[in-house]
C-alpha cells in the first residue's frame, strides 16, 4: 500500500511503525474471509482492509478521529485472526492498537460511553474492586429489561448479565509467595496472578500451581504483579496500559534476578497475548525496554510450557468426549494451536473441534459489554457449532471465553487446565456431570 506521511509525521516513532505496517497491506482481502465482524455484519468497513483504509486516512491526514471510524475501530475484536490469514505479513495487531491510542486522544464519546468505559478500566484490572462491583451487581439485575430498552445502557445491561450469581472466595494461593516443588526438581516458573480470573475463578490458577508442584515445578507468586494491561490498552488507555506492564515487569525481574526463572506461566490467554507484546510495547521506554523483552521471552501460556515437559503417564484416562474451543489470544495471538489439544489427547480425552474454529466466541476482553448485539450473535454461533460435536464438556484457556460460552451453552465449560490436572491426578472439575463420567468410565 502506498502511502504519503511527511517526515515530521514519521519523526513520530509510533507513525513511523504504523507506516511500515500500513506499506505490508495488497489489498488482497483474505482477512476479509476470517474476519468476524465482516462475516457477521458484511460491511467492507467491519473488515480489517476497511479499517486498514480508515487509520489510514485518519493517520496521513493527521487528523482527530471522528464518529464513522470510531464506530469500525470499536467494532473490532482484536481477535487477530487477519494475521493469521494474511500471506503479507502485515500486523494489524499493532495498527489497531495505535489507532486505538489515537481516537482515546482526539475523540469526545458521549457522556454515558465516556463513564461505561472509565468504570471498566477503573474496576476491572483491580480484584477487589471487582469483587465488589460483583455484589453489588445482584440490586441491579431486576433492571436489566430497562436498560437494554436503552441504546446508551444497554453495556449495562450486558454487564448484568454476565455477572455470576455467585463468587467464588478470594484464594490464598493468590498472595505472594513460593509452593515448592514435589520430588525431583524440574524448574521454576512464576505464575501470573491477574485480575478478573482471579476473582470469577480462582480455582484455575489453584489448579495450575497443584498440578506444576506434583510435577516437580517451583511456582512462585511474585509481589507487586497484577493486571496485565490488557483491557485498558484494547480501550487505547496506553498511560494504564504501560503503568501495569512497568508493574508487572518490575515483579517479574525481581524473581528473576533472585532465584532465577524458567518462564512466567500464564493462564489467560488473553493476558498471555498482552504480555508477550510488553518488549513492543515499552521498546521506547530506556529503563524498561531491556527487562520488558527479557520478560516477554519467558511469558508462557500453561499448555505451551507443560507440553515442553516430559510429563507421565495419566494416573487414568477419563475418555470424555471434549469439544476443544481454542481462544483468539491462544491461536491467532500466540500461534499455539496444537498443544493444548495434543496434552488432552495424551491425558485420555476424546478431542473434538467445533467447525468454524477460527471465529471469535465474542468475548474479547470488554466487547462483549460494550457490543453486546454482534456479541450475542458471535457467541450463538459458537454455542451451535460446539454443541454439535456431541461432546460432554467444552475446554478452552481463556476466562474470558469460558465466560461467555458459559452464558448460552449447555455444556459444561472448563479450564484446559482442569481437565489435566484431572487426569494427572487431581480432582474431577467442578461442572463436569456425572453423567459424562459415568460415560467415560
Amino acid at each position: 500500500m502506498q502511502t504519503n506521511f511527511s517526515a515530521a509525521q514519521l519523526a513520530d516513532p509510533h507513525v513511523a511503525e504504523s507506516e511500515k505496517i500500513l506499506r505490508k497491506c495488497v489489498h488482497c482481502g483474505f482477512c476479509t474471509a476470517t474476519c468476524p465482524t465482516y462475516v457477521t455484519l458484511g460491511n467492507e468497513l467491519d473488515s480489517p482492509r476497511g479499517r486498514i483504509y480508515l487509520i489510514k486516512d485518519m493517520l496521513e491526514n493527521g487528523r482527530p478521529a471522528d464518529k464513522e471510524i470510531v464506530t469500525h475501530i470499536d467494532r473490532c475484536l482484536s481477535c487477530l485472526a487477519c494475521m493469521t490469514t494474511c500471506p503479507s505479513g502485515v500486523n494489524y495487531m499493532h495498527l489497531v492498537d495505535h489507532a486505538r491510542a489515537h481516537i482515546q486522544e482526539t475523540y469526545k464519546r458521549p457522556l454515558l460511553d465516556r463513564l461505561t468505559r472509565a468504570m471498566l478500566a477503573f474496576v476491572l484490572p483491580y480484584p477487589t474492586r471487582f469483587r465488589a462491583a460483583l455484589k453489588l451487581a445482584g440490586l441491579g439485575r431486576p433492571f436489566i429489561g430497562l436498560f437494554e430498552k436503552l441504546p446508551a445502557l444497554k453495556p449495562v445491561a450486558a454487564m448484568l448479565k454476565l455477572a455470576p450469581s455467585a463468587i467464588p472466595s478470594a484464594s490464598p494461593m493468590a498472595k505472594p509467595g513460593t509452593h515448592a516443588g514435589q520430588g525431583i526438581p524440574r524448574g521454576r516458573v512464576a505464575i501470573l496472578t491477574g485480575c478478573a480470573q482471579s476473582v470469577l475463578d480462582p480455582a484455575i490458577n489453584e489448579t495450575t500451581i497443584s498440578l506444576l508442584t506434583r510435577l516437580g515445578v517451583e511456582v512462585v507468586v511474585p509481589d507487586g504483579e497484577g493486571c496485565c494491561g490488557a483491557l485498558v490498552h484494547h480501550m487505547g488507555r496506553e498511560d494504564q496500559a504501560l503503568a501495569s506492564a512497568r508493574r508487572n515487569v518490575d515483579a517479574w525481574t525481581r524473581a528473576i534476578e533472585k532465584d532465577g526463572l524458567d518462564a512466567i506461566v500464564i493462564t489467560a490467554s488473553g493476558c498471555g497475548t498482552t504480555i508477550k507484546d510488553y518488549g513492543f510495547m515499552l521498546r521506547l521506554d530506556p529503563a524498561y525496554a531491556e527487562k520488558a523483552a527479557r520478560v516477554s521471552a519467558l511469558a508462557k501460556d500453561i499448555t505451551e510450557y507443560l507440553a515442553a515437559l516430559d510429563l507421565p503417564e495419566p494416573v487414568h484416562k477419563p475418555g470424555t468426549v471434549v469439544a476443544y474451543h481454542s481462544a483468539c489470544s491462544m491461536q491467532h495471538g500466540q500461534k499455539i494451536t496444537r498443544q493444548p489439544m495434543e496434552l488432552l489427547t495424551k491425558a485420555g480425552f476424546v478431542v473434538r473441534e467445533p467447525r468454524e474454529g477460527h471465529l471469535c466466541c465474542g468475548s474479547a476482553g470488554t466487547y462483549n459489554i460494550l457490543q453486546p448485539e454482534i456479541s450475542a450473535k458471535l457467541r450463538d454461533r459458537k454455542v451451535k457449532n460446539i454443541e454439535a460435536t456431541g461432546a460432554e464438556i467444552v475446554a478452552t484457556g481463556n476466562i474470558g471465553c469460558i465466560t461467555q460460552i458459559a452464558s448460552a451453552a449447555k455444556l459444561p465449560v472448563v479450564h484446559t487446565i482442569k481437565l489435566l490436572d484431572w487426569a494427572y491426578g487431581g480432582p474431577k472439575p467442578e461442572g463436569v456431570s456425572e453423567r459424562g463420567l459415568a460415560a467415560a468410565e
